[in-house]
């Protein structure tokens, strides 16, 4: 079971963003990319154009994808524009409970070369996306997303603006290499879970 990438992102503008914009604040992508050959200079210079490739690919996921069909299932159930819904720190288990979450299928060439599946929430002003191949367990991705959603609420107190996602990747990091590790989806028993969730806890605190 293989994850291709995790991201959070804006749901509701920050500063400067119209109301149709959406800001990656944290991504990971997973996967060996294959093999270079030639000249280093060559490698760097299609390293980052693979990077930038990411970071748009990504962003197209966000904004175009997952921010605009959240917006739609908010305003078709009576619920507050994205714009307008404000974040209570203290109150992450009840947004959590209360997140919009959807399955999206990407399309070949949309923005990906092989076809994909999204697996997203929306707690609040902050989105959070798993990139998974395209006949994934979706149940388990579900399961691992509000997972590491719940664990970067809780203990990274990450409702708000949203920003301070910039200042903790490292923590992000932590999570996950414990609940995703290189992009792979774990079946969990519920006393392991338990036992993760307790030293995640304590890890975190530090």
């Amino acid at each position: 079971a293989m994850v291709h990438s995790f991201l959070i992102h804006t749901l509701c503008p920050v500063g400067a963003l119209s109301c149709t914009e959406s800001r990656v604040l944290y991504s990971r992508v997973f996967g060996a990319d294959l093999t270079q050959t030639g000249p280093a200079g060559d490698r760097e210079q299609e390293s980052e154009a693979r990077r930038l490739l990411q970071k748009e690919q990504l962003a197209v996921v966000a904004r175009r994808q997952v921010r605009s069909v959240c917006a739609l299932q908010r305003e078709a159930a009576g619920r507050p524009g994205l714009h307008e819904t404000g974040a209570v720190l203290g109150e992450e288990e009840a947004a959590l409970q209360e997140a919009d979450s959807g399955v999206l299928r990407l399309a070949e060439g949309d923005p990906f070369p092989r076809e994909h599946t999204v697996v997203w929430l929306g707690v609040q002003a902050l989105g959070f996306v798993l990139v998974c191949e395209a006949h994934e367990n979706l149940l388990l991705a579900e399961g691992t997303l509000r997972s590491l959603a719940r664990h970067c609420l809780e203990h990274l107190r990450l409702l708000g603006t949203g920003s301070e996602v910039l200042l903790k990747a490292d923590r992000i990091e932590v999570l996950l290499h414990r609940l995703l590790p290189h992009g792979q989806l774990l079946f969990l028993n519920h006393r392991f879970k338990h036992s993760l969730d307790k030293e995640l806890g304590a890890c975190l605190a530090r």
